[in-house]
């Protein structure tokens, strides 16, 4: 008899862990490239002042399975922030990748902007972006390097281009919030997933939740925006396109991929 029980709690255990892995497994199936590694193909230019679709001197650029943001044909910025969008928008999902920032920003760019990049979900369209519009309205996860190593920068943080959330019950309307990420230096790659389901946001640093909001809408400072977009004042954003930034400083993209959630 003890010998039969024996063999259930065998049998249960090995059953469980089974059903563990294969459900692990299923679910890391679901995830989905959005980068085929080799070019932009699925991906659409937006830099300010050129027309949709354009790459002045081949700013984004994909070499080795890696998405770049390469400034080597600049003499100087010139305020020309510039946005890669995927071609898909999307509602309820979790999106992952790894990013790097690498050498010296270029010339001209703000002081800000050094080892700043940022993906921005919730997107208006590409093909909506005024010529000279320096920003797509969104809601920007924001991506810090550490530039001196006595002062505290956070990556992961939340910025609102032409949008509010709300935290801790509160309407947020300041521009930017910081993560309580810790300050990466130097050239190393770090993970950043956002994730998205129906009006909660969260992003992850390295694995680690580092900031929590709701309700996105359209909100704040419209004036670099279309008169649509300031009719839809206070309309909550339930999805849009994800983009990824050029602000300056040379930034590399790789392992970007997407869950889509129910």
């Amino acid at each position: 008899m003890k010998n039969i029980f024996k063999l259930f709690l065998i049998t249960t255990f090995l059953l469980a862990v089974s059903c563990k892995e294969k459900t692990t497994t299923e679910v890391a199936e679901n995830w989905e490239p959005l980068f085929n590694g080799e070019n932009l193909n699925d991906w659409i230019v937006k830099i300010k002042g050129y027309p949709l679709g354009e790459n002045p001197d081949n700013t984004f650029r994909a070499e080795n399975g890696i998405i770049k943001v390469a400034y080597d044909g600049y003499d100087n910025f010139n305020n020309s922030f510039g946005h890669l969008f995927y071609k898909t928008p999307f509602s309820n999902y979790k999106f992952r990748m790894q990013y790097l920032f690498t050498g010296e920003q270029v010339a001209g760019g703000a002081d800000w902007a050094e080892r700043n990049s940022g993906i921005m979900i919730h997107c208006q369209s590409p093909e909506s972006i005024g010529i000279d519009q320096n920003f797509p309205l969104s809601i920007e996860v924001q991506l810090l390097g550490g530039v001196d190593k006595t002062i505290k920068r956070p990556t992961g943080n939340l910025c609102t281009p032409g949008t509010h959330v709300v935290m801790e019950g509160h309407l947020k309307t300041d521009h930017c919030t910081e993560s309580n990420s810790k300050t990466f230096y130097g050239e190393q790659w770090v993970t950043a997933e956002v994730i998205v389901k129906n009006d909660t946001i969260t992003h992850k640093i390295n694995n680690d939740i580092v900031l929590t909001y709701t309700k996105p809408q359209v909100g704040g400072d419209l004036t670099d925006f279309s008169e649509a977009w300031k009719a839809k004042d206070g309309q909550p954003l339930t999805g849009g396109y994800i983009a990824l930034q050029s602000e300056s400083h040379p930034v590399e993209f790789k392992n970007i991929e997407i869950l889509e959630l129910k």
